[in-house]
Formats: C-alpha cells, sequence, structure tokens
C-alpha cells in the first residue's frame, strides 16, 4: 500500500465538536456497563451453584482462549476492515447472550452453560479487541489522541461503575437471563452504531494477505525485534499491571483483614483509585505534558512509590496510596494509550496491541499467585514493597529510551 492509501478520508473536525466520536464514546461507555452487570451475574450465578474454587474458574475461564488465540485475532485485524471484525464477534456476542438466556429459562442454571458462555466470550475478545484498538487511530488526528483516550477512559470507568451498581440490583430481580439480556441490549447498540454511524476518517494500511496467518503472527515479533522503541513500549505496556493488580486485588482484602477494617474498607479504597483515574484522566485534558510518553512513565514511578505505601498499616496511609496509584494510573494509561495508538506502525497496529494484552493475561494468574505467597511466608509490607519497586525499575528503560523521551503529539497549532 503506498502512501497516499494511508492518508485521511475526510478531515474530522474539531474534537470538541466531533458528534459522531462523542457517541462512539458514550456507546462505548454503555457496552462497558453491560458488561458489568454481565459479570457480576456470571460470577453470582456461579457462586451459588457451585464451590469458591469452581466458580473462580467459571470467572476467569474466559482469559485461557483469549490468551491463546489474541495474536491470530491482532494478525487478522491488520488484514481486514476492522468495523466488520467488531461487527461479526459482537454479533456472535449476542447470540451466545441468547443462547445462554433462553437455556436458563428452560432450566436450571449449571457450570456447563457459564464454562460455555465465558469461554465464547474469551474467544471473541481475542478477535474484537485488536481490531477496536484501530479505530481511535482512523478517528482522529494524532494530536488529538491523548484527549480522546481521556475522555474514553472517564466514560468508560463511568459505564463500569453504573452497570456494577445495578448489576447486583438486576441479577437479583430479573436473574441471569434478564442480565444476559440486558448485556445483549447494549451490544445491539453498539452494532447499529458502527454499522449505520460509524464511519474512518484515516485509513489504514492493511498488511499483506499472500502469508499465512502464523506467518503474520511472526511478521509482528520480527517487527518488534527491528523497532527498539516499539519494543521497549511494547514491553513497558505489557507488565504495566502485573504489580498494581496484585496489590489491589489481593493486598487490600489482606490489609482490611490483618487490622480489622471490614469489607467496607475495601470498597471505600477500591473508589479512591477508581475516583482517582477518573481525575487523572481529566488532568490530562487540561494540562498535558509536552512529551507524553516522558510524562506518563514518571508518573508511574510515582505509582510505585504508592504501590509500596499500601503496606503501611494505617488506613489514611492507605486511602492516600489508593487515591495516588488511581491518578497516576488514569494520567498515565491516557498518554501511553494515545502515544501508543499514534506510534507504531499503522499496519502492524493490531498485532502490537494483542501482544500488550497478552502480557496480562499469560503473567497475571503467576503476579496474583506470588503476591499471595509472598504475604504469607513474609510480613504483609514486603510483598507491597517489592511490587513497587519493581514497577519504578521496570520504568527505567523506557525513561531512558531517547525515542520514546522524544515524542510529542501536540501539532504545529499546539506548540506555537
Amino acid at each position: 500500500m503506498t502512501a497516499a492509501d494511508s492518508l485521511r478520508v475526510r478531515t474530522p473536525p474539531p474534537l470538541r465538536r466531533d458528534v459522531m466520536v462523542h457517541c462512539w464514546l458514550a456507546v462505548k461507555a454503555l457496552s462497558d456497563a453491560g458488561d458489568a452487570v454481565w459479570t457480576i451475574a456470571v460470577a453470582w450465578t456461579a457462586v451459588q451453584i457451585a464451590s469458591p474454587a469452581v466458580a473462580g474458574l467459571v470467572v476467569a475461564a474466559g482469559t485461557v482462549p483469549r490468551a491463546v488465540i489474541l495474536l491470530i485475532g491482532g494478525a487478522v485485524a491488520d488484514r481486514v476492515d476492522p468495523r466488520r471484525m467488531m461487527l461479526l464477534f459482537n454479533g456472535i456476542r449476542v447470540v451466545v447472550l441468547a443462547i445462554a438466556a433462553l437455556w436458563i429459562l428452560t432450566s436450571e442454571p449449571t457450570v456447563a452453560v457459564l464454562l460455555a458462555a465465558t469461554i465464547a466470550f474469551g474467544v471473541c475478545d481475542a478477535f474484537y479487541e485488536p481490531a477496536a484498538g484501530t479505530i481511535p487511530r482512523q478517528l482522529v488526528r494524532p494530536a488529538d489522541l491523548p484527549t480522546y483516550s481521556a475522555l474514553s477512559q472517564t466514560l468508560s470507568r463511568l459505564g463500569t461503575m453504573a452497570g456494577a451498581a445495578t448489576g447486583g440490583f438486576l441479577v437479583a430481580w430479573a436473574g441471569m437471563p434478564g442480565s444476559a439480556a440486558a448485556d445483549a441490549i447494549t451490544f445491539t447498540v453498539v452494532i447499529a452504531f458502527i454499522a449505520i454511524w460509524l464511519r474512518p476518517r484515516f485509513a489504514l494500511p492493511r498488511s499483506a494477505h499472500g502469508d499465512g496467518l502464523l506467518r503474520g503472527v511472526a511478521s509482528g515479533f520480527r517487527h518488534l525485534a527491528a523497532e527498539p522503541a516499539t519494543r521497549t513500549l511494547v514491553l513497558a505496556l505489557s507488565g504495566l499491571n502485573l504489580a498494581v493488580s496484585p496489590a489491589l486485588a489481593i493486598g487490600l482484602a489482606l490489609q482490611a483483614t490483618q487490622h480489622g477494617w471490614g469489607a467496607s474498607a475495601v470498597g471505600l479504597f477500591e473508589a479512591l483509585v477508581g475516583g482517582g483515574a477518573m481525575l487523572g484522566a481529566v488532568v490530562v485534558v487540561r494540562r498535558r505534558p509536552r512529551h507524553e510518553a516522558f510524562g506518563a512513565f514518571w508518573a508511574l514511578v510515582v505509582q510505585g512509590a504508592g504501590i509500596a505505601l499500601l503496606g503501611v498499616g494505617s488506613p489514611w496511609v492507605v486511602g492516600a496510596a489508593c487515591l495516588v496509584i488511581g491518578m497516576t494510573a488514569g494520567f498515565a494509561s491516557v498518554l501511553l494509550g494515545a502515544t501508543f495508538a499514534a506510534t507504531v506502525a499503522p499496519d502492524y497496529l493490531g498485532r502490537m496491541s494483542s501482544i500488550t494484552r497478552l502480557g496480562d493475561d499469560c503473567l497475571m494468574p503467576l503476579a496474583m499467585a506470588a503476591f499471595g505467597a509472598l504475604a504469607t511466608l513474609l510480613p504483609l509490607w514486603v510483598p507491597f514493597v517489592l511490587y513497587g519497586s519493581a514497577l519504578m525499575v521496570l520504568m527505567v528503560p523506557p525513561l531512558r529510551n531517547r525515542s520514546l523521551r522524544a515524542i510529542s503529539l501536540r501539532g504545529d497549532d499546539d506548540r506555537a
């Protein structure tokens, strides 16, 4: 494909007046709300019909097929029209939800039905997410990507919070079929919006179809080896959650149990993280650093210190640390997501996106288990300090990378 093929199809309006983008972000948030409702329904139903260990297996079952297929999904996303992939796999999700709802209406819910549904969703995620990851690059100018990412994350978090807040009431009132129907409706809205209104403005070059998909996957890794800046960015993004997620998911519960703070304290701490993340995303819109990646990686150094502070046995210190972790997470993820979308070679965007996601899917169970083992064998503050320090050390290579330090997504008007 020539350079002319990658030029924009039509000039988008300024982002603040871009109605199509605003509506797309609102539709995505609605879908996130539906996903939260479905997740709560699956977890609640699994706990009611199976042991805690089996319930955990059901909830996590979707990550296995997603991890196995994700690289293939990224290669496909770089070859075909991403919109068609998004339409196809959202349609499959609706079918899965409808079958699950009808099955449970006519008979009792079973572990097998829940496993089949979560595995099917994992397969859909493996193809949908790399395709959806290319959409921001096709909708807005590179200079607008940080603001787009900030708005997207803020609305998605609000959607997830709203879905989580209503999901418990919905599953209690309408059961699993009602929750599945609600999620299916949100996916149907997404399908309708993509088919009728969502029109990319910037065409992305497509990778060649001559080679097989496995060769396409291998080509993605060769590209990663040949591009030092992309490699450093992808590796950093692949490991970002490995430190903070175990500290929040396991560590906060252990701290609250050890000090007798109660489950309500864990909920408050999680709320501080979520609120801080939204605040961090808003800061990007108001005061964005000139060199986005450089500012984001320094924010994650601060986050590492916040993780270490979670080990202090004071609820006030832990609460402050949660707020810092949330703010730095929101600030950094917006900037790094925008930098990733703007700087990765467009015909490799799907594959690079799948590789970053693969790091979480493959290594997160190990990171969780290791945190729990350390907390069992050593004083509780030790795993917090080790994980926080590991994140700070992980930031050294990207902060020393001259290419990443020099990246600026601001347009000429922004620099004036």
